[in-house]
């Protein structure tokens, strides 16, 4: 019986070849052996995509694309379908989860430049890679059939009525009708659930194979291509597999903690996951008070609402996400990560932050008088970080790169500094019981704290010169 399995095995072997690609994608396929937890990410975003695939099908079993059964099929899988309130959890929660992975990989990418040579076309599908996610979140938004998903619709299609000639007609043949109904539900139905995903899938299958051809990038952003030994093995480099799938597994333990934290405790994380109105049945006689997309989408949304024009609001919040793409073109420093990059990029990158945070909060906000102040200066330092970007790398002092891999110190090795500041923020209290037991007690050391603060705040302004 062994040896039938092991022939049929060597059978298939021998015709799809899948040891190939196991080693040249996982135990031959060699990584700078410097990462960082930044680089959890990517492999996070895998399995999120792979928990909304498998989720989204269990959900269409149940679920009704018709405008009159679309809230009650909801309410049904959520009540009556077994386990079903749990898959729509993870579903509405993954969804949220994914545009949290895909943030933080994407700020990795602009900290540690793997936009630049010779990944441009990783960055690209990438890139690409986040549109179709954001296709596929907005077809996905209308599906529940709420009020905030009705509306929240609308107010999104009537935007492309704001393109000159073509608008008009093009907004009708999104709604497939001349309001939002059940044609709209229908076809959106058709995007979210098929044709959006096969494009992500493709495009995830290209940004793979193109990294795997090139190599990942790493913090010091060296090639470690440029260091081979007589066989041909990056000198800096080590097998993925079992190195970094192991280490990945560790990454999606802490994930799956705080995302299975969140589908039992906090499913609507107070109305950012699941807005409060969206558990009401959509109504378009009654419009909400205030209408705002899901929190991932509130940058581009307060972006729109700072430039009084709506076309050119419009072409503001396409281009707001389209400029990313040119990163590669508009970075003209000579290295590529942080660590060796001077002051000015430093400053500018926080100052991205900053404003890419603050305008998600104001664009769940209503759009007061000193709100709009607030986004359009926001905005600016949101498309200054891209359009100055040629100058100010350009001229910028950098720091030499090595050309090794640096060795950064181990979690073992920063314990106990660890545990020396924990013992500087806190002070040991002796307290008598009523029994007349002596117990210690842990007390915030207010002198300690400050101590450390300023410690922190100096290092870090040290780090930004």
């Amino acid at each position: 019986m062994k040896k039938q399995i092991t022939a049929c095995g060597d059978w298939i072997l021998d015709r799809l070849a899948m040891d190939k690609v196991w080693n040249q994608h996982m135990a031959q396929y060699y990584a700078p052996k410097n990462f960082n937890f930044w680089y959890f990410f990517g492999s996070l975003a895998l399995l999120v995509l792979v928990n909304q695939i498998v989720t989204g099908i269990f959900l269409t079993m149940n679920y009704k694309p018709d405008a009159k059964l679309a809230f009650d099929s909801v309410e049904y899988i959520m009540r009556d379908v077994p386990w079903g309130w749990l898959i729509r959890y993870m579903h509405s929660t993954g969804a949220s989860a994914f545009f949290i992975v895909v943030y933080l990989h994407m700020f990795r990418g602009i900290m540690y430049g793997s936009f630049k040579q010779p990944r441009e076309l990783i960055w690209i599908f990438g890139m690409l890679i986040f549109f179709a996610l954001m296709a596929e979140a907005f077809t996905g938004y209308l599906l529940p059939w709420g009020q905030m998903s009705y509306w929240g619709a609308q107010v999104i299609i009537s935007l492309f009525s704001a393109i000159p000639i073509i608008g008009d007609d093009l907004s009708l043949w999104i709604r497939g009708d001349f309001v939002i109904a059940d044609a709209t539900l229908n076809r959106f139905f058709a995007f979210h659930v098929i044709a959006v995903p096969l494009v992500i899938l493709l495009l995830v299958f290209l940004h793979i194979v193109a990294l795997h051809e090139v190599g990942s990038n790493n913090p010091d952003g060296i090639e470690i291509k440029a260091n081979k030994d007589k066989q041909g093995i990056p000198l800096d480099g080590i097998p993925f597999h079992p190195y970094y799938s192991v280490k990945d597994i560790v990454g999606v333990g802490v994930f799956l903690f705080f995302f299975a934290a969140i589908i039992f405790y906090a499913p609507d994380m107070g109305g950012y996951f699941l807005e409060h109105d969206n558990f009401v049945p959509a109504d378009p006689l009654k419009t909400p008070e205030h209408i705002a997309p899901v929190w991932y989408f509130t940058p581009y949304y307060a972006i729109l609402r700072a430039v009084p024009d709506k076309f050119a609001g419009v072409i503001a919040m396409g281009a707001s996400v389209f400029v990313l793409c040119l990163l590669p073109w508009l970075d003209r420093s000579p290295v590529k990560s942080i660590r060796y990059r001077g002051g000015i990029y430093k400053k500018a990158l926080f100052l991205f932050v900053v404003s890419f945070l603050s305008l998600g909060y104001l664009g769940t906000q209503p759009a007061t008088d000193t709100a709009i102040l607030m986004t359009r200066i926001f905005t600016v330092i949101y498309f200054a970080f891209f359009l100055l970007m040629p100058i100010y790398t350009r001229w910028e002092k950098v720091k030499p790169v090595p050309t090794r891999l640096t060795e950064q110190p181990s979690l073992e090795e920063r314990i106990p500094a660890i545990v020396d500041t924990f013992n500087e923020v806190t002070v040991k209290k002796s307290i008598t019981t009523a029994e007349g037991d002596t117990v210690i007690k842990l007390r915030p050391n207010p002198s300690g704290i400050v101590t450390v603060l300023i410690r922190f705040l100096k290092k870090l302004k040290a780090s930004l010169d």
